[in-house]
């Protein structure tokens, strides 16, 4: 397999890119990034009452992701891999969502001095999952911060990450169904994704298990 670089997972809450970021980095052996959302002292706060708590919960957010890419890029350039479960960029998504336009205007200013040369990812893997999936999953994995979440703001979120990755073009992206697949306990829905992963050079690709399934039923399994 071709080295894939420094390599992005991203999707809504709930989608699995953190248990996918893991798995992937542990396959390579690599260095491991993640958002760490549990040290945000804001977070509970804005899940109970998000227009109390948005701005305090974004500037934190903020802050501890361009540390992270500020080590990053001071770090070993050479070291062959790395992870991350967040993108840099999609701290505004999450900005443009919860703060209303002044306190925008605010993290716009603080935004642009804190992301002069962040590190662009050479690859992009961009989870997607209905609503109602999202809920389920994170229902079941009984992270208490989240059982506030109310589903209008979960709709929102999804809507806002397929209209940020319709026009995101600065890395390859790998666009995936993770609607009915589990990338972290299958092996064979693992070892799929990583042969899609394979193939992406440059450009957008699009992995949807469901379908492929669905050919592969119709055709009586043949290839």
């Amino acid at each position: 397999m071709q080295n894939p670089g420094f390599i992005v997972v991203e999707g809504p809450i709930g989608v699995g890119k953190t248990s996918l970021a893991q798995r992937l980095a542990a396959s390579f052996g690599c260095e491991l990034l993640l958002e760490g959302a549990a040290d945000n002292p804001f977070l509970d706060r804005f899940y109970r009452n998000p227009r109390a708590a948005a701005m305090q919960t974004q500037l934190f957010f903020l802050l501890q992701r361009a540390q992270q890419m500020q080590e990053l890029r001071q770090g070993d350039m050479f070291e062959p891999v790395r992870v991350a479960d967040f993108l840099m960029d999609k701290d505004r998504l999450f900005a443009k969502l919860t703060l209303d336009h002044e306190e925008y205007k605010l993290y716009e200013q603080v935004y642009s001095h804190l992301t002069i040369d962040v590190p662009q990812p050479d690859l992009v893997i961009y989870l997607q999952a209905p609503v109602e999936v999202l809920l389920k999953r994170i229902v079941k994995r009984g992270i208490l911060s989240e059982r506030a979440m109310e589903a209008a703001y979960l709709r929102s979120l999804c809507e806002a990450y397929t209209r940020f990755f319709h026009y995101y073009d600065d890395a390859p992206l790998l666009i995936v169904n993770a609607a009915e697949i589990n990338l972290v306990d299958s092996e064979p829905d693992y070892q799929a994704l990583l042969e899609q992963i394979a193939r992406v050079n440059s450009g957008r690709y699009y992995f949807n298990p469901i379908a492929e399934a669905l050919d592969v039923a119709q055709s009586g399994g043949k290839s």
